[in-house]
């Protein structure tokens, strides 16, 4: 089981995002996945690029699953104006991603594309992954 990352959080109004992911931690449609190991908020253009990045590689070839979603608003005042007067409007959603969430899953392509497909999926996001093969896999 994954360990906790042991860091410092400031303390904020955005909520903290402190233990291990009790769901969706585990290998539940495909064979290949990548697993979260901190947390971070994902924005949902940061999930989409990784979406791309991973079915361009794969050259639209398999099947893919994104297992998270942005369901979050993140609020944002305009820019230059005074404090006070209220909350912002929602300017962006976020999905919440804890340690030992799994992010993607691929099906239908052989390893070696699938971990480089899941690698270049890996890097357009701002948190630490695995790549984790599902225990039946043959």
């Amino acid at each position: 089981m994954l360990q906790p990352k042991r860091t410092k959080y400031r303390k904020t109004q955005k909520g903290r995002m402190k233990g291990i992911a009790q769901k969706g931690h585990q290998i539940a449609f495909g064979s290949f996945a990548i697993k979260s190991l901190d947390s971070h908020m994902l924005t949902g253009r940061q999930i989409e690029a990784a979406r791309q990045a991973m079915t361009r590689h794969m050259k639209r070839e398999g099947q893919t699953w994104i297992r998270i979603f942005p369901d979050k608003p993140v609020t944002r005042k305009p820019a230059e104006v005074r404090m006070g007067k209220g909350k912002g409007a929602p300017d962006h959603f976020v999905a919440i991603v804890k340690p030992g969430t799994v992010l993607f899953e691929v099906e239908g392509v052989p390893i070696e594309v699938a971990q480089e497909a899941l690698r270049l999926a890996a890097q357009k996001l701002p948190v630490l992954t695995r790549f984790v093969v599902r225990r039946d896999y043959a």
